[in-house]
């Protein structure tokens, strides 16, 4: 598809398109989570690799996970840390996280809140979205929308000028049930 505007990305993705817009990390893939087997299609992505729920902001988090209550506190606590920003906690999934965003593991999802101004307005609008890099698997993301809207021609991409973004993937922990196991060390560093 071409490159398209603000409000006719949110119209696609709130009628569960597939459609791509910045981050402050990479840009992102997205969809409804109900329809997450749609960027499995399009990344030709291997099941064992999650979807991230990507939320416009901390408190929206909440709802898409479970624990206790003393396990709640110290996400919320790494969550005030670093989010809105460059980190995906992997945490419990609660009973809203489609199966299908995790297929191999569905009881764990990772969740994020990136620190962009268009990308937080857009999940504003749509709600909270499955997400992913802009790549076939195996190929490294792309940075460039232009770039993402000739190598994905169904994706609704959004159409920016003057596109700033770090290019580093977001950290990823993941809870263990009494501590945090970093799994990626991306744009920010996390203590143990």
């Amino acid at each position: 598809m071409p490159l398209v505007n603000l409000d006719t990305l949110i119209e696609k993705a709130i009628a569960s398109q597939v459609v791509s817009f910045p981050t402050d990390t990479l840009p992102a893939l997205a969809v409804k989570p109900s329809h997450s087997e749609l960027i499995f299609e399009l990344k030709q992505r291997s099941l064992e690799k999650p979807l991230i729920l990507m939320t416009s902001g901390i408190e929206e988090i909440w709802q898409y996970v479970k624990g206790t209550p003393e396990e709640l506190n110290i996400w919320q606590n790494l969550a005030q840390q670093h989010l809105p920003g460059a980190l995906t906690m992997v945490l419990p999934a609660s009973d809203k996280i489609p199966p299908t965003m995790n297929p191999l593991n569905p009881h764990s999802i990772g969740v994020r809140v990136p620190k962009d101004a268009i990308a937080q307005e857009i999940l504003g609008k749509t709600g909270a979205l499955a997400t992913t890099s802009a790549n076939l698997s195996g190929e490294s993301a792309l940075t460039d929308m232009y770039d993402i809207a000739d190598k994905f021609p169904s994706v609704y991409a959004l159409e920016v000028k003057n596109l700033k973004i770090s290019g580093i993937a977001s950290t990823v922990v993941k809870w263990t049930g009494s501590d945090w196991q970093i799994l990626r060390q991306g744009q920010i560093s996390i203590d143990n």
